[in-house]
């Protein structure tokens, strides 16, 4: 015979039970709700990768050598280290430096950057452990080459970003190949690429006067980028004459102003009519001209841009 009260100890064994059962399943479906439409799988990324970062990061060139073209790649990182540490969104760099928190911020073609919301997707993926996800998106497929404008399309920021990531950055940023930016000069940023803080290296609207140009050129030495041959191609060359040439666009494809009252410091070849490889420039009486440079003679000019964009020149010397 069963004591009196076996059947209301058993009934309530059995509430408490099902009690957890329900509580279980309502926190495991409250998961995957969470879990699916915040991007927290790297199958959900990949189209931002796509569009906004492969660009640069893909291929044997790829800045620090850190590729975003496929999941593996992204969890290895970069030549000093992971860039994604799982469950530690605020510890991550590449999460650093898509906020802005560390420098370079990313991507480089931005402004725009992304998005908050976009953000918040990769926050939410190494929150929750750098979840693989579907396999179509295991690898994101890397442009062929980098993206030209369309026909009757200016030339921006965007278009040209990616060769100075992947040709320039590497020397040209914080803590490089060569230890400090060379020259201060840092080719990371559209601020940074215009800055003339201490002298312009691009003059919108003027290529051949631009010491940018003329380094890749080769015009001026030593040429550009510095772990040539091979340098640029000519197309890429063309393409940065090119986007110089409209006014130095940003990536929404506003012209940059001329820095006029901006120092120069040139290289090149002295012409017959005082010319710096065809630029012509303004040399007055008040000019310091050292060592008789002659023409055919490779000199160094420091000067002044004015307000058209010319260079007024303040010394020119016989290197």
């Amino acid at each position: 015979m069963r004591p009196a009260c076996s059947y209301d100890v058993n009934t309530a064994i059995n509430v408490r039970s099902r009690q957890r059962l329900v509580w279980l399943f309502f926190a495991a479906a409250t998961a995957v709700c969470h879990a699916q439409p915040g991007g927290t799988t790297y199958a959900e990324l990949a189209p931002i990768l796509a569009q906004r970062c492969v660009m640069c990061h893909t291929g044997d060139a790829a800045p620090l050598g850190l590729r975003l073209d496929s999941y593996e790649s992204l969890v290895k990182g970069s030549a000093r280290g992971a860039v994604v540490k799982a469950g530690d969104a605020a510890g991550s760099e590449l999460l650093r430096r898509l906020k802005g928190q560390s420098l370079p911020r990313m991507p480089m073609t931005g402004p725009p950057f992304l998005s908050d919301s976009e953000i918040t997707q990769f926050e939410r993926w190494v929150s929750a452990g750098l979840p693989r996800g579907g396999a179509a998106a295991a690898a994101v497929q890397a442009p062929a080459v980098a993206a030209r404008p369309a026909p009757g399309e200016p030339v921006t920021y965007r278009h040209v970003a990616p060769i100075f990531a992947t040709r320039c950055a590497k020397c040209h940023t914080d803590n490089g190949a060569m230890g400090p930016p060379p020259e201060g000069y840092r080719l990371t940023s559209y601020a940074a690429t215009l800055t003339a803080n201490d002298r312009a290296r691009v003059v919108p609207g003027r290529p051949e006067a631009s010491e940018l140009v003329r380094r890749i050129r080769g015009q001026a030495r030593p040429r550009m980028p510095f772990d040539g041959p091979p340098y640029l191609s000519s197309d890429e060359i063309r393409l940065i004459e090119d986007w110089i040439a409209q006014g130095a666009r940003d990536s929404e494809g506003k012209p940059a102003a001329v820095p006029a009252g901006a120092a120069v410091r040139l290289h090149g070849t002295l012409g017959a009519r005082g010319q710096l490889d065809g630029l012509d420039m303004v040399i007055g009486p008040r000019a310091r001209i050292d060592k008789s440079p002659g023409a055919g003679d490779y000199v160094e000019v420091r000067g002044r841009i004015d307000d058209a964009g010319n260079i007024s020149v303040e010394r020119l010397r016989r290197r």
